[in-house]
């Protein structure tokens, strides 16, 4: 099994440096322990991820996508085997030179260690830096306990005579959220048949054991893998893969022999979620489990188009909640979670600096720019996932172009394998759309790119009827269109 840490041992913890001489009156340091951490021991720094080779992680687009499967994925470099020592993440955005600079690339899961080493290492470096840093807050304590003694301080403690032997906290608050909703979290270790594998998040669906994630958190697994879900409490369960949606990157497990006490998150409404509003992300950033951090929706509608860079993969598209809530690898298929602890996103991809947020040799973390999937959408697919094991997507029939374009969404001249650009008797074609028409809105919201029209057609479902504006030599025209639909990712 790689991981992500392998070949980058943990730096040991620092030495404490030379004590100088008490001095005669006062000198807190002789009265530490022996073997004790001196004040000053400085905190050793935390250990780099695996490096990732520089270079532009943007790519081009592909022209001309079948109208029946989601347009190719853009040509971006591929996330390497950890093993290797290298890899980008999921998939990359496109050119940041171009107009078009709303694709973000998925975030990649934390892969899974191998025994011995790899994450061990991470953690372990984080609890030397945890117990120095103890050390070292020990030690000043005591300085000033020593130095203070007699000083008359006006400090005042908080009485324990109440016999209070926990603070309570408001229903309302970001602490009593997080203890509501991480018993219903789970970290979910993904590994294929040839042993590689991956570290993501998911959340209890319902009570019947369903628990909802990310189709790159568990891609690994399929085809004879293995899938375990651990709880905070420690209890992993073996999982199997209900159904999975490459297009919408949303998958449904189901835990074997669950427990009768799942208690599944409340589901929001992620229509009515505005800019502005509080956000709380539970997932295990680069494997640490049970991790909670927050901030607030920064942006609503994102198009959002990725995929794992490689010549096979389908493109994965979403018209995104943007929030500056803390995600990072390991992050994937978390629960995004409002002010009152209702689901509503599923936190997926992230932005990084090309540069890597962790350093240049390390896998690139979060710079406050992440991307959920609306539960809305979510919920549909994981329902029609547990109905049938297969996603079911609304499509209006046309191939459209997935170059760098803030004009529209062009349909193509041809379609893929040399078909036809719009589907005959298909939903474009009924409604008079015709090769060469640029696609400027759908429903009011503005169309700049093929990703984007392709995002937006899949917020809806099928039967929907939508209203399309298009320009065609030079004039503008508004006609609606009944979406149709396509069974599966094939």
């Amino acid at each position: 099994m790689s991981t992500e840490n392998e070949g980058n041992p943990v730096p040991p913890a620092p030495s404490a440096p030379p004590v100088p001489p008490a001095s005669p009156a006062t000198s807190p340091q002789a009265a530490a322990p022996d073997g004790g951490e001196a004040p000053t021991t400085p905190i050793p720094p935390a250990p780099q991820a695996p490096g990732v080779p520089a270079g532009d992680p943007y790519g081009t687009a592909p022209q001309a996508p079948d109208s029946s499967w989601p347009p190719p994925p853009p040509v971006t470099p591929s996330y390497a085997d950890p093993g290797a020592g290298a890899g980008t993440g999921w998939g990359s955005s496109y050119d940041q030179q171009h107009q078009y600079q709303q694709h973000q690339p998925f975030q990649q899961p934390q892969h899974a260690p191998k025994k011995g080493s790899g994450r061990g290492g991470l953690i372990a470096a984080v609890l030397v830096a945890a117990l120095v840093a103890g050390g070292l807050g020990g030690g000043l304590g005591y300085t000033l306990a020593k130095n203070n003694d007699d000083s008359g301080s006006t400090t005042i403690s908080a009485s324990s005579d109440t016999g209070a032997t926990q603070v309570k906290r408001a229903a309302g608050t970001i602490a009593a959220v997080a203890a509501r909703s991480l018993p219903s979290t789970v970290t979910i270790e993904s590994e294929s048949t040839s042993g590689e594998g991956g570290t993501g998040t998911g959340f209890v669906f319902d009570k019947q054991g369903h628990i909802i994630t990310n189709n790159h958190v568990v891609a690994d697994s399929l085809d004879g893998g293995k899938l375990t879900a651990t709880f905070p409490s420690g209890k992993k369960y073996d999982a199997e893969v209900v159904g999975h949606a490459q297009g919408y990157d949303v998958a449904v497990i189901k835990l074997k022999n669950p427990p009768s006490d799942l208690q599944p998150l409340a589901l929001g409404d992620s229509d009515k979620v505005a800019v502005g509003d509080e956000t709380i992300a539970i997932g295990a950033p680069f494997g640490l489990s049970n991790t909670v951090t927050t901030g607030i929706i920064s942006a609503k509608n994102r198009p959002v188009a990725s995929s794992d860079g490689s010549s096979t993969s389908k493109a994965s598209y979403m018209s995104a909640l943007q929030t500056d809530a803390s995600i990072n690898p390991g992050n994937s298929g978390g629960p995004l979670l409002d002010a009152s602890g209702a689901v509503i996103g599923i936190n997926s991809a992230i932005q990084s600096a090309s540069s890597g947020g962790l350093g240049s040799s390390g896998q690139s973390g979060s710079i406050g720019l992440g991307f959920a999937i609306p539960i809305n959408q979510a919920k549909y697919v994981a329902q029609q996932l547990i109905k049938t094991g297969k996603p079911v997507y609304a499509k209006i029939g046309a191939s459209v172009s997935l170059e760098d374009s803030a004009s529209g969404a062009q349909i193509t001249d041809s379609g893929s394998s040399g078909s036809a650009a719009v589907e005959p008797g298909g939903p474009a074609d009924k409604a008079g759309l015709k090769p060469g028409d640029v696609i400027t809105k759908l429903d009011g919201s503005v169309i700049d790119s093929g990703p984007t029209l392709i995002g937006e057609i899949w917020t809806h479902k099928p039967g929907d009827k939508v209203e399309i504006t298009y320009k065609r030599g030079g004039s503008e025209h508004t006609v609606t269109v009944t979406l149709g639909s396509r069974v599966g990712d094939n």
